[in-house]
This record gives structure tokens, sequence and C-alpha cells, in this order.
């Protein structure tokens, strides 16, 4: 392989100054790299929006000189939006075994499994790219064969860590090599782009193997009625030890969501969960007595759709929940989820339900790396450049203060800043143009476009629409007909009064805007405003429909 080029950037365009939607892009000469496509949410924040994903124009206009998108991990933060965004791109992707099986059931569920090439790289494996020179290196986090990438370029070598930890005992997989890393910091590393979640936690974010010893006791401890663990679909080790807690309590496993049954199967056609009994469908679960079972639901972060939602308003198909039973919230409270996970836990006690979280139990463990574990990697791989990615502005600020503290410098970064790391000293060059798309039904839509504009409006003030019928001449015809769902009930006299006054405001209208459509139908929706105003104090969104008769 030939690095003729002795430049390289970097570009984040999602997942830095935020959590969630990793996008980033490094360029070596003029050819480009993309590591990593994820989704995030909207939560609170955006409550008009549920899914959304970086904008990827920016490189759609270059996708001549993207040589491929390598996945580090199959977590939806980082693989999520593959299957919506990859017809932008017409790029070969690049994942390991587990990667690739999770990524084909999105493909192919979106139509695109014969389009889209995936090339299946083992763990530790090593490829070329155009300019760049790639290798895998095995690190514990929570879903299996997750990887960091060494980037190599005649320019240097960048590390990025992809999401990480340093777990001795992780169940599933191997720990992370951290001779490879030494190894690899013997060679000179110029910059490392790493995970900045933890960056503000003291210590070490605990092993999996602690989880299991406290999930053993506990579901061995519960004596009676049916037993639900939610966790993350993707933490094949967490799946293994629940159904490890399972056997040794005499109880048979459920699962009870879709994308637990989809990781169920990319995991075992990796061979993940070998020695694991098969589990039982969820339409299954009513013919097993409730001392006997134990059920794995999604919806550990209170998503309105997911199972366990449903089962705490009692509205799942297949599964109740009630008096004597127990869930184990085996998870973290991801931010901006807190009131929706709050909800679902006070809908599950006032149906007599026992929850169990991790305030209580030692139930979880984080996948990403405390700042002793942040530490322990700067001194293994001792890298010039440190360049935190993967939080919100407050992480990646302690992360930076860390590094510098490990003998690294630190850069600052927002989605958006293209980074030049050689040659030369290492500063931002330029920007890109970022931005964020929204899942609509079967389309995406720009989130800072009309329609989701609308949407907000709609959402915090209303939808009013008028309907007006005029002569020839544009004279009002009759009595206009006003509709307002969620700012009148039914009835309200409030609802006729503004409706009259809206009818004598077109009255006032001057005669020459009424042979003009355009003209009489801005005027009417003003008029129809002003009525609004003055009884609402509100600005819904407002349309009026003109009908010539």
């Amino acid at each position: 392989m030939t690095l003729p080029n002795s430049d390289i950037a970097f570009l984040p365009l999602g997942g830095t100054g935020e959590i969630g939607m990793n996008l980033n892009l490094y360029r070596s000469g003029d050819a480009w790299l993309a590591v990593d496509c994820g989704i995030g949410f909207g939560g609170a924040e955006h409550p008009e929006i549920e899914v959304m994903m970086p904008d990827p124009s920016f490189i759609e206009q270059r996708r001549d000189k993207l040589v491929g998108l390598v996945i580090t991990h199959a977590h939806e933060d980082h693989i999520g939006a593959v299957a919506w965004l990859w017809p932008r791109l017409r790029c070969p992707i690049i994942a390991t075994p587990f990667g690739a099986a999770v990524l084909r059931r999105k493909l192919g569920e979106a139509g695109l499994l014969g389009e889209a090439r995936i090339r299946v790289v083992e763990p530790g494996g090593s490829f070329s790219l155009g300019p760049f020179g790639l290798q895998f290196m095995p690190v514990t986090h929570s879903v299996p064969q997750a990887q960091a990438l060494v980037i190599r370029t005649a320019a240097g070598i960048v590390l990025h860590t992809g999401d990480w930890k340093l777990d001795p005992e992780p169940l599933v997989g191997p720990p992370t090599d951290e001779a490879a890393f030494a190894r690899l910091g013997d060679e000179g590393v110029l910059a490392m782009v790493c995970d900045s979640t933890n960056a503000m936690v003291d210590g070490r974010s605990g092993s999996e193997a602690a989880v299991r010893r406290t999930l053993v006791d506990l579901v061995g401890s519960i004596r009676g009625g049916r037993i639900a663990v939610a966790c993350f679909a993707s933490n094949v080790a967490r799946v293994a030890t629940v159904a490890h807690a399972a056997a040794m309590a005499h109880r048979s496993v459920a699962l009870v969501g879709r994308s637990l049954r989809n990781l169920d199967a990319a995991a075992r056609e990796c061979g993940l969960l070998d020695g694991v009994a098969s589990f039982i469908d969820e339409e299954d679960a009513g013919t097993v007595p409730d001392e006997h079972l134990l059920m794995l639901v999604t919806g550990s972060q209170g998503e309105p759709r997911s199972a366990l939602a449903r089962i705490a308003a009692d509205t799942h198909p297949n599964i109740a929940l009630g008096e004597g039973d127990t869930v184990i919230f085996s998870s973290r409270e991801i931010p901006g989820n807190e009131r929706a996970i709050g909800l679902v836990q006070d809908q599950l006690t006032r149906r007599g339900v026992r929850v169990i979280t991790d305030a209580e139990h030692a139930v979880h463990v984080s996948g990403h790396p405390a700042r002793e574990e942040l530490r322990r990697l700067y001194a293994l791989v001792r890298p010039k450049i440190a360049v935190p990615v993967h939080g919100e502005w407050r992480h990646l600020s302690a992360h930076a203060e860390l590094a510098r503290e490990c003998g690294a410098s630190p850069i600052l970064l927002e989605d958006g800043d293209i980074l030049s790391l050689a040659p030369g000293r290492a500063a931002v060059v330029d920007s890109a143009p970022v931005g964020r798309l929204v899942v609509d039904g079967t389309r995406l839509v720009n989130a800072a476009g009309g329609v989701m504009a609308a949407r907000r409006r709609m959402l915090f003030n209303g939808l009013v629409m008028g309907s007006v019928a005029v002569n020839a001449q544009g004279r009002v015809v009759g009595r206009p007909v006003v509709s307002a769902p969620g700012l009148f009930d039914e009835g309200d006299p409030e609802e006729r009064r503004m409706t009259d006054e809206f009818a004598r405001s077109l009255d006032g209208i001057p005669p020459g805007l009424r042979q003009d459509e355009e003209a009489l139908a801005e005027a009417a929706r003003a008029a129809l405003r002003r009525a609004l105003g003055k009884r609402l104090q509100k600005r819904p969104l407002v349309d009026v429909h003109l009908i010539r008769v």
C-alpha cells in the first residue's frame, strides 16, 4: 500500500458536543473516510422528534472521494443511521461479523441488502481503504466485538477509540488488549480521538462479572411472581447473565420486544450465545407458571412504544404485570430520559409491581471509561494530541483537562469543525455545514426546516383552520367555519365569539384584495390571527381555505 499524502484532517458531523448521532470523517489528500453513522433521540428537549441523525450533505457532495464507512460497533448511536443514509453515500461498509449481522437486518428491512456492500473484517483485523491503512483493535464495551480503529497515514497515526472501557472480566469477548495499545504507543501516535462519556466520573466503570454475581443473588432471592429485566438489547453479556441467573433460579426466559429478538438472532449467528438455551417467545410466556418465568424486556429508557412502556400502561397484547411481580432496571438513565423512565416506573409501582434499579443494587455497570481508565489508556498510547468526542461540552472539557494532565495537547471541537492534524501545528482551519435530519414516518426531513418548525408550533400553540366561502366579487357567503383542535373544547362559547370576530374582520378586507386569490387568502389568515390573538393570547399555526361559489 502506498501512502502518497502527507496530511490528515478530522471532521465530526455528529457526536461531538452531544451524545449520540456519531458520524466522523477523516481526510487524507482528497480522499475521505467515514467512521460510524448513528442516530439520536429527541427527548424532552425536542418532544416533536423521535429519531434524528446527522445531515450528511457535506460528504454526500464528495461521495466520489469517500473510500468507505467503518463501523466500530453495533450500538444504535453508531450504526442506526446507516440504512437511512447509505443511499446518499453509496460507499463500501466495513464491520465485524456481529456488526455486519446487525446491519444486514437493518438494510434488509430497508430493501437495501442487495445494494449495500458489507465487507466483514474479523476483530483485530487489518485492511486498507484508499490512502488509509486501517486496523481494528478489540476493546471491551457493552456490545460484542467493539473495536477501536487505528488509522495510519503518511502524516502519522490516529487512534479513533470508539466506545470502550477496561473490564478484566467482560464475560462475552476478550478484555481490552492493553499490550496492543502499548505497542501502538511505541510506534508513536499523532492523535487520539477518544470517548468522553464518563470523563466526569472518578474511579473505574466496573465489571460485567460483578453485575452477574449481583443478578444471580437478586433473582435467586425473589420468591414467587414474574420477574422482568429491562436492559439494553445490544448488551449480549448482560443477556447471557440474565439467562444464567434465570437458570440458577429455575426460571425460563422469554424475550419481549423486537430489538431483543433481532439482537438474539445476530448474537447466535456469530456464536456469541453458545451454551445459552434458546429463549421462549413472548406469545408463549403465558404458558409458564409465574414463579418459573423471567422476561427480558426492551424499554429501559422509557421509550413510549417499547414493550415495557406498554406493559406498564397495560396495553401490551401478550404480557401483563401486577401485584407480586418484580421489574429490574439493569441499565442507566441516559440524560434526557429521566422523566420517561420515571413515568414507566411510577405506572409499574401503581400496579403493585416492585421496581429495582441500580440505586439499590449493583445491577448495571457503564460501558464507557471512567477517569482512571482514561488515564491508563493515555499512559499506554501516549498521543501528542487529544481530541475528546462523544460527549456534551462539560464531558469534553473534563476530558481535555485530564488529557493535559496526562501529557497530551487537547483540542476541543464541535460538530462541523475541520481539524488539521498534520502537517504543521494542529488547529481548526475551517468549518463544514452541519445539521440534523428527522425520521418522519418513512422519510427524512430537515430538523431546522418548515415541517418540523410547524410541528413544534402546533405542539405548543395548536392549529387553527378556517374555511370561508366567497362569491365572484370576493364577498363572504354564509358564516365562516373555524376548527381549532387542542384549543377549544366542543361547544366552547369562546370559539363562537372568536368565529364571529373573524367574520367581522373579513367584512373589512379592502375591495382591491378581493379579486386576487393569494392576497385574499393572506388577508383572511391575518384576520383569523388577530381574532385568535385577542381571545387566546397565543400564536397557533393558522391557515384558511377559500372556496369560490
